[in-house]
């Protein structure tokens, strides 16, 4: 199957899924130069590949649209593509990729009992491993019968777009971006952790930057965080950026400081210096891809970790990345492990990288490699830190 002229990439999933696919799409580009490549995915998600040079159309449908309505979009992708990377596994996935194209690779759940069909339906499979593989060389290898491993790998992010001018005239030439919210509860580092953490930065004399959707659940959550400051020391960019804003607000800023959620993934994409807070969430797969990267760069469990610019931390507890969703297994789950993360570990490790001034990286192309991270995990013990204490005691006054 030398000559392939269209494709089609299925990611049905939410934002940062889509954005860790983004170097599939560049490998296929790079295989098939002349091929027309889509992407299908559910409404609003596909923001993270608008400019992505490789796309030609993004195709969204809603998350929950039952096959009566999907009869259309069925009838405008019947036999249309002549290769289609299904890049999941739910049964909606590989029925589009069925109906899009005659020539398909997928992923596939490893219990038979719930994949041989899809097998059966499949040129390629490749067998979802939950506890080595990275979830971004996973989908790359959707690609094995038409092209050499990959190599070194890059997450590129949405080309930059101009920042609305009031918060462009007020930021410092250093600042930090805190991500509050996430999108389950069972991800979430705790609303008091956060606002001490706010608060330990703005007193050690640093300008905060809140981020955020508009959404009315991340609105809640940033909420309480505006107390804690006035412009020009806080600035609430929460609502107000689109991603290609996010991405050049992020590769400016001199740290990123988020939980397990998309936009801890744009800013290691956009070479920020990151560190992030998670809980059960194996990362292994999901953490944050450090540029440049080959092969796996986290352990599954340990307190902290680093790779390239990224410090990624964890609660020191035998049940960490237990994989499930938090405690009670669903979205609204608490996290015992996230509450255990102690404010004075993610306080120091921000003070530490910004004292250490590494300057933002600028941004990668979607195309320019990068450079190899440093890998080896950073067992180094933890020092309290004093600006916790400081800022609790001018809380009050802020």
């Amino acid at each position: 199957m030398d000559e392939v002229r269209s494709i089609l990439v299925i990611a049905t999933r939410q934002i940062g899924d889509v954005l860790l696919t983004a170097p599939l799409i560049d490998a296929a580009r790079r295989r098939w130069p002349a091929a027309a490549i889509d992407v299908l995915g559910f409404e609003r998600t596909l923001g993270m590949l608008e400019g992505h040079a490789a796309v030609r159309e993004r195709i969204e449908v809603p998350a929950g649209q039952g096959w009566r309505a999907s009869m259309a979009l069925l009838q405008r992708l019947w036999r249309r593509y002549d290769l289609a990377l299904v890049t999941q596994h739910s049964d909606r996935a590989h029925l589009y990729g069925w109906c899009a194209a005659r020539v398909r690779s997928g992923l596939v759940p490893a219990r038979r009992s719930t994949s041989w069909w899809k097998r059966l339906l499949l040129r390629h499979a490749v067998t979802i491993d939950d506890d080595t593989t990275p979830t971004v060389l996973e989908k790359l290898a959707l690609l094995q019968p038409w092209q050499a491993d990959a190599g070194a790998v890059t997450v590129a992010p949405p080309p930059a777009r101009a920042l609305p001018a009031d918060l462009e005239s007020a930021l410092a030439t250093r600042f930090v971006v805190v991500h509050v919210p996430s999108m389950w509860s069972y991800k979430q580092w705790p609303l008091a952790s956060f606002e001490r953490l706010i608060a330990g930065l703005l007193a050690a004399g640093h300008q905060v930057v809140l981020s955020g959707s508009g959404s009315p659940t991340d609105q809640a959550q940033v909420a309480p965080m505006r107390r804690l400051g006035a412009p020009p020391r806080l600035l609430d960019a929460s609502g107000r950026l689109d991603l290609r804003q996010m991405a050049a607000l992020l590769a400016r800023a001199a740290l990123y400081v988020g939980p397990d959620t998309s936009i801890t993934h744009l800013a290691a994409a956009c070479g920020t210096p990151v560190v992030t807070m998670f809980g059960p969430t194996n990362p292994v797969r999901w953490g944050p891809w450090p540029q440049g990267a080959s092969a796996a760069a986290y352990r599954r469990a340990q307190p902290r970790q680093t790779a390239g610019r990224i410090v990624l931390l964890q609660a020191a507890q035998d049940c960490i990345a237990c994989g499930r969703a938090g405690c009670d297994d669903h979205h609204h789950s608490r996290s015992a492990c996230l509450d255990a993360l102690p404010v004075e570990r993610v306080l120091d490790e921000c003070l530490a990288v910004l004292a250490a001034g590494t300057p933002p990286a600028v941004a990668p192309s979607r195309t320019t490699p990068g450079t190899t991270p440093d890998t080896a995990p950073d067992t180094a013990p933890d020092t309290p830190s004093s600006a916790v204490a400081t800022a609790d005691s001018r809380r009050s006054a802020v």
